[in-house]
């Protein structure tokens, strides 16, 4: 059973920054494609930045320019690095696996909620 374990979520002016921390509990995390994914009120959950085993990395294009995801395998971690912050990026943030070709398969943590409001 994975277990995702999502934080640093806030409040933040228009303009802030955040750091998203998720730490993955798998057996081999250095091998797992992992995703980053926002669900604002009254919308679906929608997929933010992604990154693969080997580093590359893919973004919505609402976030492009704005957002880095990295990850450090010897802390079975990613992050979610959000520079100027909007109102719409307004949400609760989750992880989870991330394929072009098949939905997030873990248990949805409880997520972080990220408010951006002056």
């Amino acid at each position: 059973q994975v277990q995702l374990v999502e934080s640093g979520g806030g409040l933040v002016q228009p303009g802030g920054s955040l750091r998203l921390s998720c730490t993955v509990s798998i057996r081999i995390f250095s091998l797992a494609a992992v995703g980053w994914y926002r669900q604002a009120p009254g919308k679906q959950r929608e997929l933010v930045a992604g990154i693969t085993p080997t580093g590359s990395s893919k973004y919505a294009d609402s976030v492009k320019g704005r957002f880095t995801i990295s990850r450090d395998n010897g802390k079975n971690t990613v992050y979610l690095q959000m520079n100027n912050l909007k109102p719409e990026d307004t949400a609760v943030y989750f992880c989870n696996s991330h394929s072009d070709y098949d939905p997030p398969r873990w248990n949805w943590g409880q997520g972080t909620q990220v408010t951006v409001s002056s």
